[in-house]
């Protein structure tokens, strides 16, 4: 199947089990093909400015984009990571909060503004799963604190490197078990943007990762995860997820 055969009909879309529209019916699915279209962006580029009008929302179908600040001063940091299925804009506002940068090339299932807002009043399966959506997004939010607040550069990677798995297995509809490969979305310097490290400690504890055989590295952006349980085992935390005591 083609990609523009794919993302012309939703019920084949790859991230239908996942996005906003996961629990709409077929009438449902109707109204949102009416006001849906697709945009498409090259690593590097721009896909809004924080302040920038927005007359869209949108789901990522594919590749991977970074929500970061600007302080006056010019400092920036990254706040956020957009992955498959994860939803872009806020109804009932016009602006972007966050500047949207696509660091993979990536492709936005983008629904018309003003169309989607009515919808979210007439369709509730629409607006209980962007509920349920933002929800996530505050559970994830909270765990990140956690990482940068507390946990050591070793445990930063792995927990990085973890969610980034389960992310792609979520995705994926694939279980996290045995041996399994993740693509890395960010080179080593976003890497340690994100995290709060140096460029140095990053590639140092991803060396030490390597050399024990918790992660094996196939290219620049492939990793292997021989054990997940191991790699959890790394992060900090326990195996339900909770910080270790």
């Amino acid at each position: 199947m083609t990609l523009q055969m794919i993302e012309s009909k939703c019920t084949d879309c790859p991230i239908r089990h996942r996005a906003v529209c996961a629990s709409c019916d077929a009438d449902e699915l109707a109204q949102l093909e009416a006001i849906k279209y697709y945009r498409n962006y090259e690593a590097g580029q721009t896909i809004c400015w924080a302040g920038d009008e927005m007359s869209f929302v949108a789901s990522m179908v594919r590749g991977i984009a970074t929500l970061s600040q600007t302080l006056e001063d010019g400092r920036t940091q990254m706040v956020g990571l957009l992955m498959a299925s994860d939803f872009i804009g806020r109804p009932g506002r016009s602006t972007s909060s966050y500047d949207v940068t696509a660091i993979s090339d990536v492709t936005l299932c983008c629904f018309r503004r003003r169309p989607f807002e009515k919808m979210m009043t007439t369709t509730p399966h629409v607006g209980e799963r962007l509920l349920a959506m933002t929800l996530d997004e505050l559970d994830s939010a909270r765990e990140w604190m956690l990482i940068l607040g507390r946990k050591t550069a070793r445990e930063k990677i792995a927990s990085l490197l973890t969610i980034i798995a389960r992310r792609e297995a979520a995705v994926g509809m694939v279980p996290v078990l045995g041996q399994i490969a993740v693509t890395l979305p960010l080179t080593r310097e976003a890497m340690a943007d994100y995290l709060g490290l140096t460029l140095e400690t990053v590639s140092r504890q991803i060396s030490a990762l390597k050399r024990e055989g918790v992660i094996a590295l196939d290219g620049k952006r492939r990793i292997l995860i021989p054990d997940f349980n191991r790699l959890i085992s790394e992060t900090g935390d326990d195996m339900d997820g909770g910080l270790i005591a």
